[in-house]
């Protein structure tokens, strides 16, 4: 499972044991440095000593100094070895100074003197020197494994306490009831995670919003039902009682009424439902608007028959847009259904489609009553009737429309129709003319 804490922990421990080897490194190799300056000074000093207490005098085959130290030789002026510390280490003899000398498969540091044609010279060798530096090296990693234990102790602590408000965002969410939907306080919290808590208070919001419409469209729908079905049982109670096979065929012919009623609000709202919560049986796609505007008219003109209403299409460009057919033909049947609904006996309504600029433009007019400027704002909500309406409805149709066509990025006016009555224009954004 990936952790923001063991990243970075991994990041900041990897980087501090990383730079603390590099500067480990560096200051081996600068200490060595001093260290072999420092006993190639020695070397000097115990040659110039040797010198001045007569050392020469010594002779070959005396009691050597510690083995593999320092390496004292001794030449007289006529060029014999006349002491060696270590007789068995036959370094050859060099020029007076300082040098560095391959020998027996190691590097040695010589120094030596000449005075009054006696050679002094003092040797030891690298390997030597290793053997004396590790056991005062060892002293310069102890305070770097320290440091490292130390900072990685407090990047835990550290990086912890970072973390805090990310636990307190999930603890005070996980306290929370399914209905607590408050939002968080963005300004306690650093700037770092302040967006995300904004964005999740955001988040919040809309939920509780769209809980709160769900709750009311629950209430509303419930409401619209009971009115169908309260009407149904009274039917049918008039309908059993009555003895009478004339209040018998009224009643069942209410009765009939009522349960279309029923019907079609329990369509509307699924329907409703389906739209908003974005599960539409037909997937999005190219939809020919000319074709579906001439589709809807036909099955709706056996209704506008009826009622003795002229149902056209007028102008009808050939349009193609994207998005969802089935939520397409709800809109455009809502529309002509309300137009034939609240028109006038033996009027007409009309159906165009236009093209504006890259936007479908779909309009449906009716020479009805129209609804009131004043009232035209709260005519998109929900179970929403106009005051003194007679004709039945179930106050969802221009919802749907509102909510098909924001759906598709469109936008819904209302407006006074040019012969009297209600012109609804529905404008769809990126609109193609195609050729029918």
């Amino acid at each position: 499972m990936n952790s923001i804490r063991g990243q970075l922990l991994l990041w900041q421990i990897g980087s501090l044991v990383l730079v603390t080897a590099l500067v480990s490194l560096i200051t081996y190799e600068v200490a060595w440095n001093g260290f072999n300056r420092m006993r190639d000074h020695a070397l000097e000093q115990i040659a110039h000593s040797i010198v001045s207490h007569g050392a020469d005098a010594t002779p070959l085959g005396a009691e050597p100094d510690q083995p593999g130290d320092i390496l004292t030789q001794t030449w007289d002026s006529s060029g014999q070895l006349r002491y060696s510390s270590h007789p068995a280490l036959n370094l050859p003899r060099q020029a007076p100074g300082l040098h560095s000398v391959e020998w027996l498969g190691d590097t040695w540091h010589v120094f030596a003197i000449s005075r009054n044609g006696v050679v002094t010279q003092v040797a030891n060798s690298t390997t030597n020197r290793r053997l004396m530096f590790a056991d005062t090296s060892i002293w310069l990693l102890i305070p770097a494994a320290v440091l490292v234990g130390v900072l990685g102790g407090m990047f835990w602590l550290g990086t912890g306490e970072v973390l805090d408000p990310l636990r307190a965002i999930r603890s005070e969410l996980g306290k929370r009831s399914p209905n607590s939907l408050e939002a968080l306080p963005a300004s306690s919290f650093p700037s770092e995670i302040a967006p995300m808590v904004e964005t999740l208070n955001a988040l919040l919001t809309r939920l509780d919003h769209a809980l709160a419409s769900q709750a009311r469209f629950v209430a509303d729908a419930a409401h619209e039902l009971r009115t169908p079905l309260t009407a149904i049982k009274l039917q049918t109670q008039v309908a059993l009682a009555s003895g009478r096979q004339q209040v018998d065929r009224e009643a069942l012919e209410m009765l009939a009424v009522s349960v279309d009623r029923a019907s079609h609000l329990v369509s509307q709202l699924l329907l409703l439902a389906r739209i908003e919560s974005g599960a539409q049986a037909s997937p999005r796609g190219a939809v020919q608007l000319d074709t579906l505007v001439r589709q809807v008219v036909a099955e709706q003109s056996v209704i506008a028959d009826s009622r003795d209403i002229d149902l056209g299409v007028g102008a009808c460009a050939a349009l193609q847009i994207e998005g969802h057919a089935e939520g397409l033909r709800a809109l455009l049947g809502n529309l002509v259904d309300n137009a034939l609904r609240y028109g006038r006996p033996g009027g007409r309504v009309d159906v165009e489609l236009a093209l504006d600029g890259d936007a479908a433009v779909l309009t449906v007019s009716d020479d009805g009553p129209g609804i009131p400027a004043a009232a035209r704002e709260r005519a998109f909500e929900r179970f929403h009737r106009l005051a003194g309406a007679e004709t039945p409805g179930s106050g969802l149709g221009l919802a749907i429309v509102k909510e098909v066509a924001e759906s598709h990025g469109g936008r819904v006016t209302l407006d006074d129709g040019s012969a009297g009555g209600l012109s609804v224009r529905v404008r769809f954004p990126g609109a193609s003319l195609t050729r029918a």
